[in-house]
C-alpha cells in the first residue's frame, strides 16, 4: 500500500501537537493546585484560633480564692464582683457579676467545656444562677477611665448672668462612649471569657451570672461546677 506524499510529516506533527497539549494541560493542573494549597494555608493561617483566645491562667489553682476537685480536674475560681477583668484593663457592668475560674489538669490533658457546666448559687438560694453568655454584658459594660468630654457650650452658657438656658431647652443628649473604643474594649471581654469546647488543660476564662444587686448585699457564694470532668462546689469570698 503506498502512503501519500506528506503522511509521515502530518501525523509526527499531530503527534507532536498532542503531547504539547497534555504537557499544557498538566501544567496548568499543578499550577491550579499549588495555588489552591497556597491559598489554603494562608487562610488557615490568618484565620483567628480559639486556642488564642481566653484568659491567661494563673500558675497554680492555689492562687485562686477557692479550690475544688472533679475526677481528675482541679477546678479553681475567684469571685471578682461587678469587675470584669482582662489581660488588657479592667471595666465593669451593673447588671452581672463575674467569676474568673480556671481547670487545671495532668500533662496533655484535656476536657469538654461549655458555659453551662456552671452556675452560681447567691446567699444559699434554692435557684443558682446559671452562667449567660458574655454577649449580654456588652450593654451594661463600661470603662471606669474613659471620661466624656468636657461640655464647654454648658459652661460658656452658665458665664451669661448666671442661668442655664431657657426653661424649655430639652436636656442635653447624653454622651455615648467613641464606637471604636468601645468595640476594642468588647473584644477584649471576649477573648478574656471561658472558652467552650473540647480544650487542652489548663484553660481559664470569665464567667458572667445575672445579678443587679451590690454585692455588699451577698453574705455567701457558691460557684458550682457539673460537667464532662465531674461535680464540684466552691465556696467564694463575697
Amino acid at each position: 500500500m503506498r502512503v501519500p506524499a506528506g503522511y509521515a510529516s502530518l501525523k509526527t506533527g499531530m503527534r507532536t501537537g498532542f503531547l504539547t497539549i497534555v504537557v499544557l494541560i498538566g501544567a496548568l493542573c499543578a499550577r491550579t493546585q499549588g495555588q489552591d494549597a497556597q491559598n489554603q494555608g494562608a487562610a488557615r493561617k490568618d484565620a483567628p484560633t480559639n486556642e488564642s483566645r481566653g484568659m491567661p491562667p494563673r500558675a497554680a489553682p492555689a492562687e485562686y480564692q477557692a479550690q475544688a476537685q472533679a475526677g481528675m480536674v482541679t477546678v479553681a475560681a475567684e469571685f471578682m464582683g461587678h469587675a470584669v477583668p482582662t489581660p488588657d484593663g479592667t471595666y465593669s457592668t451593673e447588671d452581672y457579676v463575674v467569676v474568673e475560674a480556671a481547670l487545671f489538669g495532668s500533662p496533655e490533658a484535656r476536657t469538654r467545656l461549655s458555659k453551662g457546666d456552671f452556675s452560681l448559687r447567691i446567699n444559699g438560694k434554692k435557684m443558682a444562677l446559671p452562667s449567660q453568655p458574655y454577649e449580654l454584658a456588652f450593654k451594661s459594660l463600661k470603662d471606669p477611665e474613659w471620661e466624656p468630654p468636657s461640655k464647654t457650650d454648658s459652661k460658656s452658657k452658665t458665664s451669661f448672668g448666671g442661668g442655664g438656658g431657657n426653661a424649655g431647652d430639652p436636656p442635653p443628649a447624653p454622651v455615648h462612649m467613641p464606637i471604636e473604643l468601645r468595640h476594642a474594649m468588647e473584644q477584649r471581654v471576649q477573648r478574656a471569657s471561658m472558652l467552650e469546647g473540647d480544650r487542652a488543660l489548663p484553660q481559664a476564662g470569665l464567667l458572667f451570672f445575672e445579678y443587679r444587686g451590690k454585692t455588699q448585699g451577698i453574705r455567701s457564694l457558691e460557684l458550682i461546677y457539673s460537667g464532662a470532668a465531674g461535680n464540684a462546689v466552691l465556696a467564694l469570698h463575697p
